[in-house]
C-alpha cells in the first residue's frame, strides 16, 4: 500500500477513463477518413520522436553553464522521462473543448501508445549520454520498464471500449452517455494533476529547496514551450486544417507526465524532488494548451 502502488492504480483508474470517455467521442467514419488520410498522424509520430532529440540537447548546453555539480543531470532525467512518453490521454479533453479534431488526436494517442516499446527506450538510450553519475543508468535500467503491457493496457483498451460504445449504442443512448462521460473525463484529468503534485509538493514541504523549484520550472517551460512552438511549426509547413493543426501542436506539447511520475517514483524513490520538474510541466502544458484551445475558438469565430 506504499505511493508507488497508490500512484500507479490511481494513474490506471484515470487514464482509462479519460480514454474511455476520448473513444465514446470519436465518429467512426471520421476514423477512417484519418486512417485514409494518415499525413497528420505520420507527422506527429515523427515529431514524438524528433522533439526530444532536439529540445533535450539544448537544455543539456544550458544546463552546463549552470553551477550545479552534476550539470543538471537529475532535472535532465525527469524532463527525459517525460518527453519520451506517450501522448498525454489528457489532451483529448483540450482537443473536445477546443472543438479540434478528435479522431486524429485519438489516433495520435493511440499510434505513439503502441509504438512506445519502440521509441520510448530509443529515446532513452539516445538522451542517456548526456546525464553524469548514476542517472544515466538508472534511465538505462528503466527503459527495461517502459516495455511493459501497462500503458497499452490503459490506453489502448478503454479507448477501444469507448469506440465500441460509440459504434453499437442507439443515438439516444450514446448521447445520454456521453453528456456524462465528459465533465467526468475533465475531472479525471484534474485529479492527475493532483495525484502528480501529491508526490512532489509533500517532499518538498518538508524540506523546502527554493533554488531547485526555480530550476525545475524554468527547465520545464523551456521544454514545454519548445514542443509546443516544434508542433506549431510543422502544422503550418503541413498547411493543416485548424482543427487538424490544433491537434498536431497539442499532441506535440502534450506528453504522459502521470507516467512519468510513476517511473520516477519507483526508480528513483530516494530522489522525491525530482517529481517537482513533472509537476511543473503538467502544469505549464495544460496552460499552453489553453492558449492553443483559445486561440482555435478565436480563428473559428473570426471565420464564421
Amino acid at each position: 500500500m506504499g505511493p508507488a502502488h497508490l500512484t500507479v492504480r490511481t494513474t490506471s483508474l484515470l487514464l482509462s477513463l479519460v480514454l474511455f470517455s476520448a473513444g465514446l467521442q470519436v465518429p467512426v467514419r471520421a476514423l477512417g477518413r484519418v486512417l485514409r488520410r494518415p499525413k497528420a498522424i505520420l507527422a506527429g509520430l515523427a515529431l514524438h520522436v524528433a522533439i526530444p532529440l532536439l529540445v533535450v540537447p539544448f537544455v543539456a548546453f544550458l544546463l552546463r553553464r549552470t553551477p550545479d555539480t552534476d550539470g543538471g543531470s537529475g532535472l535532465l532525467t525527469a524532463m527525459i522521462l517525460i518527453v519520451a512518453m506517450p501522448v498525454a490521454a489528457g489532451a483529448t479533453v483540450w482537443t473536445t473543448k477546443g472543438e479540434g479534431d478528435q479522431p486524429t488526436m485519438v489516433g495520435l494517442v493511440l499510434a505513439s501508445t503502441l509504438l512506445s516499446p519502440l521509441t520510448t527506450p530509443l529515446l532513452l538510450t539516445a538522451l542517456a549520454p548526456l546525464l553524469h553519475g548514476g542517472y544515466a543508468h538508472t534511465l538505462s535500467s528503466t527503459s527495461g520498464s517502459t516495455q511493459g503491457g501497462f500503458t497499452l493496457a490503459t490506453v489502448v483498451l478503454p479507448c477501444a471500449a469507448g469506440l465500441l460504445c460509440a459504434l453499437v449504442l442507439q443515438p439516444p443512448s450514446h448521447g445520454r452517455l456521453l453528456q456524462s462521460m465528459v465533465p467526468a473525463s475533465m475531472t479525471g484529468s484534474l485529479v492527475l494533476t493532483y495525484a502528480n503534485a501529491s508526490g512532489a509538493l509533500g517532499s518538498f514541504l518538508v524540506k523546502p529547496r527554493p533554488l531547485l523549484f526555480v530550476a525545475a520550472l524554468v527547465v520545464a517551460a523551456v521544454v514545454c514551450l519548445l514542443s509546443f512552438a516544434l508542433g506549431r511549426l510543422a502544422a503550418r509547413v503541413l498547411r493543416l486544417d485548424a482543427p487538424v493543426a490544433s491537434s498536431l501542436t497539442l499532441a506535440c506539447g502534450m506528453n504522459n507526465s502521470s507516467a512519468s511520475a510513476v517511473l520516477i517514483t519507483t526508480s528513483l524513490p530516494d530522489k522525491p524532488h525530482l517529481l517537482l520538474p513533472v509537476l511543473a510541466y503538467g502544469l505549464l502544458q495544460k496552460s499552453a494548451a489553453n492558449r492553443v484551445v483559445a486561440r482555435l475558438r478565436t480563428t473559428s469565430h473570426m471565420l464564421s
